[in-house]
């Protein structure tokens, strides 16, 4: 290779490529959390309204299936769509009730997530009988409390599949494989066709949901490993300038428990929150990493500078600046370990509003609206946290 052409390819900096390619990612980054995912319909509402198109959704569990609704339908139908899974879901046993932000609505709360364990929920899943005895050998498909046969035809009646594979918008949804624990993402642009299984496959948490089977592989819930797609998507971006709205149902944050139950929901919530610091940090050390090896191209002799090692390390990590806007369903003091199996018509309704109230909060902070990235550069803004709520 003549030394000078690579030299001159080392020399392009992050902001060069990414001004050369002129481009802008925008993603939507989807926990899992049961009943809790209303929260992001919300968020998805009022992105949509401040005209926020994501070019990319990616999604754990019950965020699959908002991405699978989000990716599956025009813009204009999205919200709608939404509406109508989350309706399709949410009971509206005693909907009306006045019971407050006290004790009665802790109350009313365990009333209704154990309605939803007992009877199941119309669209999505319903018990499993007889109920799987501990010893009670039988085949994979049925070693589970309930079936999901029922959301199958929900996301068929609800999404369509052909328009996620046509790859308008990129869709992603993680799972683990039963047998090897290992990771897996599906993703339409992989020659893979998505299907309904895949989205069944990222929210098939054991015990309570049977596992799924693709290509003759059996898969579990993706937040057996990761509750959140956020690494996937930072590991396989382009070199663009990307803005990421990441929705968590689950916080990392807490205070000190006061009852038994406060454990139970405070060990939950840490299972399975997110590791936002962790996967930017990795990245930021990627960066440095990136930038030491290009600032050590520049100091080696030409007959090196296109050694393979070299270029790897150029190469560890995609250029361009990354936004994250982290939005965070934090808890109210009426909840309990049961809140993402809770799912009254009331309290999913409140979590939609939340989140709206949320998104539109952190978008309208100067903050947010006047953020300035250096090249490169990975930033996180959590503005909601200070918005004044109800039930806390």
């Amino acid at each position: 290779m003549n030394d000078s052409k690579t030299a001159a390819s080392l020399d392009v900096s992050s902001d060069q490529l990414t001004n050369q390619l002129g481009c802008h990612q925008s993603v939507l980054v989807l926990q899992g959390g049961g009943a809790l995912g209303a929260y992001q319909a919300g968020v998805y509402e009022a992105l949509s309204e401040a005209g926020h198109v994501p070019d990319w959704v990616a999604g754990i569990s019950i965020g699959a299936i908002n991405a699978a609704i989000i990716a599956g339908n025009a813009p204009g139908e999205r919200v709608k769509h939404l509406r109508k899974f989350w309706d399709g879901v949410s009971q509206e046993l005693l909907y009306r009730l006045d019971v407050g932000n006290g004790f009665a609505r802790r109350a009313f709360n365990e009333t209704s997530a154990a309605w939803a364990a007992t009877f199941g929920i119309p669209g999505f899943f319903t018990p499993r009988l007889p109920t799987p005895l501990p010893e009670w050998p039988s085949e994979i498909e049925r070693l589970s409390f309930y079936d999901t046969t029922p959301l199958r035809q929900t996301l068929l009646d609800l999404i369509d599949f052909d328009r996620i594979n046509h790859g308008e918008t990129r869709f992603s949804v993680g799972a683990v494989n039963m047998m090897t624990g290992n990771f897996a993402y599906f993703d339409n642009r992989s020659e893979r066709r998505i299907g309904p299984e895949h989205v069944m496959a990222s929210g098939a948490l054991p015990p309570g949901f049977p596992p799924v089977a693709i290509d003759g592989e059996w898969y579990w819930d993706g937040g057996l490993v990761s509750n959140t797609p956020l690494q996937y998507v930072l590991d396989n971006r382009s070199p663009c300038e990307m803005t990421v709205f990441q929705v968590d149902l689950f916080p990392s944050r807490g205070a000190v428990p006061r009852t038994m139950a406060d454990i139970a929901q405070r060990e939950k919530d840490i299972r399975f929150s997110s590791r936002t610091r962790m996967n930017t940090d990795l990245s930021k050390q990627l960066q440095k990493m990136r930038a030491a090896a290009q600032r050590l191209a520049h100091k080696l002799p030409p007959e090196l500078r296109d050694d393979p090692d070299l270029h790897h390390l150029l190469g560890c990590r995609p250029a361009g600046a990354v936004a994250v806007m982290h939005l965070i369903n934090r808890p109210r003091g009426y909840e309990t370990m049961s809140k993402d199996y809770e799912f009254s018509r009331m309290t999913v309704t409140e979590h939609w509003a939340a989140g709206k109230a949320d998104a539109c909060w952190s978008l309208e902070k100067p903050d947010w609206a006047g953020r300035s990235l250096q090249p490169d550069e990975i930033m996180t803004f959590d503005l909601s946290a200070d918005r004044p709520r109800n039930g806390h």
